[in-house]
């Protein structure tokens, strides 16, 4: 076998093995590593919540598009280690996304309105219609118990706070706003390029961390870092005075990154994979 040939079995085999081999193009951190996946019975589920009272995950499936009004969504119930507990625990919903807790009770965005869960009771108990709402998407409860929720259509922040529902901030300067996390002093907005701060008594607005490119999902780490998601299916670990790093990429296999969770006392990252119907679970070194 002469050098030519040599070389050009050595660029065929470069070409196809891999696809012979069923090797996936994903790039995950060394930092991260996956500990499970559930089975793929969710119906395109757009966020997750960790109940640390009940020992339990709440999965939201919109099962339709994210704006229709098909009374086809439903709320999961997972276990910490991936066995789905009920997969339509609490059913009626249109296109459910993000969730909070507070007090016993589940939140949870629905295209223009929130729903009230009680957990203990297992039953939806009241809707708060969001007047002039678009896109209802993440939700946050800061410590007082104020329920905050974003509308990336319209750029607003919604509040319940009791039973009364308020457009609580509407301003050009939230681009998209999307995912939330309630600080004691302010409010965390991710938006399509950028984490904005907003401070809860003057509403004054500045950017927290920049060039982030699109926020879906933003938790803290519990170290002073934040975990941020894409949609898409890239994950980062941002910090106001560093480079973002980049977690994991399932772009290449088309698995999306929807509204994660993250759970620092077990060091458990939670993705929602959306169109794949999973949810995947990782440690965080």
């Amino acid at each position: 076998m002469n050098k030519i040939t040599v070389v050009l079995l050595m660029i065929i085999l470069g070409l196809f093995l891999p696809a012979l081999s069923g090797q996936h193009k994903s790039f995950r951190h060394d930092s991260l590593k996956q500990q499970w996946a559930s089975p793929a019975d969710f119906r395109v589920p757009e966020s997750v919540c960790w109940d640390s009272k009940n020992e339990v995950i709440y999965v939201a499936n919109i099962n339709g598009k994210p704006l229709e009004k098909n009374n086809k969504g439903f709320i999961s119930k997972l276990s910490i280690t991936g066995e789905i507990i009920s997969l339509k625990w609490i059913e009626g919903l249109h296109a459910p996304k993000g969730m909070g807790i507070h007090k016993g009770f589940l939140f949870v965005s629905d295209i223009d309105h929130v729903a009230k869960i009680h957990i203990a009771a297992n039953r939806l108990v009241k809707k708060f219609p969001a007047e002039g709402a678009v896109f209802l998407n993440d939700i946050t409860v800061d410590h007082l118990g104020r329920v905050y929720i974003s509308d990336k259509s319209t750029n607003r922040i919604y509040r319940l706070t009791g039973d009364k529902m308020e457009k609580w901030l509407d301003s050009p300067t939230l681009n998209s706003p999307n995912g939330l996390y309630a600080e004691k002093n302010r409010l965390l907005v991710g938006t399509k390029e950028a984490v904005s701060a907003i401070d809860y008594e003057d509403k004054n607005i500045t950017t927290f961390i920049k060039k982030t490119g699109a926020i879906d999902g933003l938790v803290p780490d519990g170290k002073g870092n934040y975990i941020i998601s894409d949609w898409s299916g890239r994950i980062h670990l941002i910090h106001p005075n560093k480079e973002k790093i980049l977690l994991l990429d399932t772009t290449p296999d088309k698995i999306n990154a929807a509204d994660i969770d993250y759970i620092p006392g077990k060091k458990l990252l939670l993705v929602p994979t959306f169109f794949d119907n999973r949810v995947t679970a990782h440690t965080l070194q």
